[in-house]
């Protein structure tokens, strides 16, 4: 109160700007509708997800401030894990109403891991980018960091491209010979396509 003295113009100025936000806050939530993704284990929740060809993150990081909030209508919704079928679904949208949808990745039966491999650590920021090798997404920068934990790939010669809405596209080929270790280190440059901008599928 004793700092409002003085400076009444001023605070009632404060005042009368927050109440402003709080409608336009308001109105935003009723316009946007929430899509909730469940996963029950751990390859659901770290699989990524495309809304409309967009890279948004993956599963178990979109909730709190990085909810999925979309307009109303009709959306493309894919869920993508490697070794896995793509999980689709036509998602319709309404204003201000949430809805979940479970998630179930099944196993790609027709993918094989090479009995043979060779390393490569991913040390990339932000850690929530996606991965590609050779064109096919493999997962999410923080699913390969930390002890104990790499890219696992056949022998030879791979592209690897790491991706996030935002920033520019990270690529660098690699030739590798068998139980060879090689890492990947960067810090993603900002200022590529804007948020919205499709990603490789």
């Amino acid at each position: 109160m004793n700092y409002c003295k003085g400076r009444a113009l001023i605070c009632l100025l404060v005042l009368l700007t927050s109440a402003a936000f709080i409608p336009a806050l308001n109105a935003q939530n009723k316009v946007l509708g929430e899509v909730e993704l469940v996963g029950a284990s751990k390859v659901e929740k770290t699989s990524g997800v495309w809304v409309d060809g967009q890279y948004v993150g993956y599963l178990k990081e979109l909730k709190g401030s990085k909810k999925l909030l979309l307009l109303p209508g009709e959306h493309d919704l894919a869920v993508k894990q490697g070794g896995y079928l793509d999980f689709t679904e036509k998602v319709t949208v309404r204003a201000g109403e949430k809805q979940s949808i479970d998630v179930k990745m099944i196993k790609d039966t027709r993918v094989t891991l090479p009995k043979v491999t060779a390393e490569i650590k991913l040390e990339v920021k932000p850690n929530r980018a996606a991965v590609f090798v050779d064109g096919v997404f493999v997962g999410h920068i923080a699913e390969f960091e930390g002890a104990g934990k790499a890219l696992l790939v056949a022998p030879g010669k791979h592209k690897i491209k790491i991706s996030l809405p935002g920033y520019h596209d990270f690529e660098t080929d690699i030739d590798l010979i068998a139980n060879q270790k090689s890492t990947v280190k960067t810090d993603m440059v900002a200022g590529g396509p804007a948020e919205g901008t499709p990603l490789p599928q």
